[in-house]
């Protein structure tokens, strides 16, 4: 299994003026790897393996490209081709795709280590700190807010500049399977170690088994930085006071994105934690967010990420999560599985043909749970909510407000 810790990082103005000379010519080597494909007839277009062959040649011609680590050098060009095989993929799926582009000094932000150059002290440093030296640059101190775990073999090392100016370290790790927990047999799940999730915009999420945990309030957030954007827009571009408010923007937009990921690590960490089996709504975020109305909070959630979060939380904790067809989960009915219309502002769901009565995001959440079990071959237990309220009930959720998620992080158990 592969995943990635990341640290932020505090070099000496020294090393950062050198960590950013090594950014641009990284980017200008990714540039000129694009010029040489884009050059050669289309029935002769250079792989990988010959644009690494390359590279020796490319620095007796440009000596710039000497300062470059061999294998930092070869990470660029794996990257400028990855992009091309995403590039590739989408234009598989019919999406309607160009070529890729130059890069600018404000769009390339990172070079990759992979396998040497680099090196981790970890009792260089005091208490919380360590050191990463990368070969050609320096030391970078980093603040070490948790080790990398024994087992774990170190497989590349980025290193990032945000656009707020601030420094990121991320190690690329990979962890034998043999070493991760072994996940509950399928036939052992049942209603009381698994439970299904329906991710709402009014609350954050809803469990098939009563919980409802409220969506951050980011509203101060948004305020101050629309404040920021119209300061911003009063500057001349190009200036030195634009530069330093456009830092101000990205400031404040970084802290949006560290809170949002903060309060879905809790939340799924506390999920993986509880239950053998976890089940979500294999949602079409860009199809949503392309959707009329609520696009800013369908964007704040962030689903797709909630998931990939579930996902590789779930590989560490020996958790199942599987991931159903969210069609018609709010329309039917999860006792008798009858279809009723719902505008979005109907909250209820009220079953015309059974007279099940529910939370309309605890109905979905219900039918997410049966839906999962079926796809698992195992039937819809009997032991489920909805089989346990009398027809004419309304299930009572135990609301969790976003900042006792916050503050303790993680929810009730």
């Amino acid at each position: 299994m592969e995943y990635s810790y990341r640290y932020q990082a505090y070099p000496t103005q020294a090393v950062a003026e050198r960590l950013e000379h090594h950014l641009d010519v990284h980017r200008q080597l990714y540039n000129h790897v694009r010029w040489d494909y884009e050059n050669r007839p289309a029935d002769d277009k250079p792989s990988e393996y010959e644009q690494n062959n390359k590279l020796p040649e490319w620095k007796r011609k440009w000596p710039l490209f000497r300062d470059l680590h061999s294998k930092a050098a070869q990470a660029t060009v794996a990257r400028f081709h990855h992009n091309l095989t995403v590039l590739s993929k989408l234009k598989e799926r019919g999406y309607n795709v160009g070529r890729l582009t130059r890069q600018a000094p404000s769009d390339y932000r990172s070079v990759t280590y992979n396998q040497s150059g680099f090196d981790l002290d970890e009792k260089r440093g005091h208490d919380k700190d360590a050191y990463v030296r990368f070969s050609k640059i320096g030391w970078v101190k980093i603040r070490y807010s948790r080790p990398i775990p024994d087992h774990a073999t170190i497989k590349e090392v980025t290193v990032k500049q945000e656009t707020t100016g601030e420094w990121f370290v991320s190690f690329g790790l990979e962890i034998d399977d043999a070493t991760l927990p072994e996940k509950p047999d399928v036939d052992s799940l049942d209603a009381s170690n698994s439970v299904g999730i329906d991710l709402g915009i009014l609350n954050y999420i809803h469990t098939s088994d009563g919980t409802t945990v409220e969506w951050l309030d980011l509203e101060d957030e948004y305020e101050r930085l629309r404040r920021e954007q119209r300061t911003l827009s009063r500057k001349e571009k190009g200036s030195n006071n634009y530069e330093k408010q456009r830092k101000q923007v990205a400031t404040v937009k970084r802290r949006i994105r560290r809170k949002v990921l903060d309060y879905q690590h809790k939340i799924t960490k506390y999920l993986v934690r509880e239950y053998d089996a976890v089940f979500v709504e294999d949602l079409n975020v860009k199809g949503m967010l392309q959707g009329d109305g609520n696009a800013r909070n369908k964007q704040n959630a962030a689903w797709r990420q909630f998931i990939t979060l579930l996902e590789y939380k779930a590989d560490l904790h020996g958790t199942h999560v599987v991931q159903v067809e969210p069609e018609g989960t709010t329309k039917e009915c999860a006792r008798c599985g009858v279809e009723t219309a719902k505008p979005i502002w109907i909250k209820e769901h009220s079953c015309p043909s059974c007279g099940f009565e529910t939370d309309r995001d605890a109905n979905a959440a219900m039918n997410v749970l049966q839906r999962a079990f079926q796809e698992l071959g195992l039937g819809w237990p009997e032991d489920t909510p909805v089989e346990t309220v009398t027809a004419t009930d309304t299930i009572q959720f135990e609301s969790v407000s976003a900042s006792h998620v916050v503050e303790t992080g993680s929810l009730p158990s």
